[in-house]
């Protein structure tokens, strides 16, 4: 059952290259139309029916917290009976009314392997041996049934999807010297990297040493040696927000109602 499967999500980083929106909330905060990236994120999974949150705070994680705690309120109809003193939340039919959110402190400094391992406590409690990762700020349209099934199918401690990043700069296409086409910051068709979206047996943990320990650093490179770590390629869209320019097209797209992500 893929709501008894655990979903980490990094929550807990500065975001220092997108300044202009972190200095004032977490990444994950940041809004995409109208909701936050991590609304988006949980979203997607929600929609393969993985409903089982644990989030790692961390920088500003008071606002992730207030979010949540506050969710019904903020995005339901509400009933006020002011001479009674009572409040009626109508019901709007959100299937996030399904969701189980666990909000982890996970420590202000603490790198990404060491909120991995802050998780231990409360991922022995869902009686789970795997649980899903990823990153509070990317998006992607990976079917992650798939990507479940194809980690429980090679037995693997540890699968992470490859996603072709998109180009840093635009693509030209040119004939006879005259651009016929100009292609924005189009996926590049060869190298892949980690987009996120693992999925992790419990004993990856006993890799992570402690609170510095960078989990993209030691803990993969010692499981990729031991030939622990599967890869799932993903070829359709992913899209992280680095930058500025990141989040308009994030933006756009939602705006425009082309979000390749919007899979609900």
């Amino acid at each position: 059952m893929t709501d008894q499967i655990p979903v980490a999500i990094l929550c807990g980083g500065k975001g220092t290259r997108l300044k202009e929106e972190t200095e004032f909330r977490p990444k994950p905060m940041v809004m995409v139309g109208d909701r936050p990236m991590i609304w988006h994120i949980m979203k997607t999974y929600s929609s393969y029916g993985f409903t089982n949150f644990m989030l790692c705070l961390g920088y500003k994680g008071d606002m992730i917290r207030e979010y949540f705690i506050n969710y019904d309120w903020n995005h339901s109809d509400i009933l006020l009976e002011l001479g009674q003193q009572k409040i009626t939340h109508l019901d709007n039919g959100h299937d996030e009314e399904n969701w189980k959110i666990w909000l982890i402190n996970t420590g202000q400094e603490t790198m990404t392997g060491g909120r991995l391992k802050r998780l231990k406590t409360y991922l022995d409690k869902t009686g789970s041996d795997i649980f899903m990762a990823t990153y509070g700020d990317g998006v992607a349209n990976i079917d992650l049934n798939q990507l479940l099934a194809y980690h429980q199918s090679h037995g693997k401690l540890a699968t992470v999807s490859a996603v072709r990043p998109p180009s840093r700069f635009g693509e030209l296409q040119i004939e006879n010297n005259l651009v016929t086409s100009f292609k924005e910051k189009p996926q590049t068709s060869d190298g892949w990297i980690n987009g996120g979206y693992m999925v992790l047996h419990k004993k990856v943990l006993d890799l992570i040493d402690n609170d510095d320990t960078v989990f993209e650093a030691e803990p993969l490179k010692i499981l990729a040696d031991k030939g622990e770590l599967a890869v799932y390629h993903h070829e359709g869209f992913w899209q992280c927000m680095d930058t500025y320019r990141e989040l308009e097209l994030l933006k756009s797209l939602y705006e425009k109602g082309e979000a390749p992500w919007k899979i609900w």
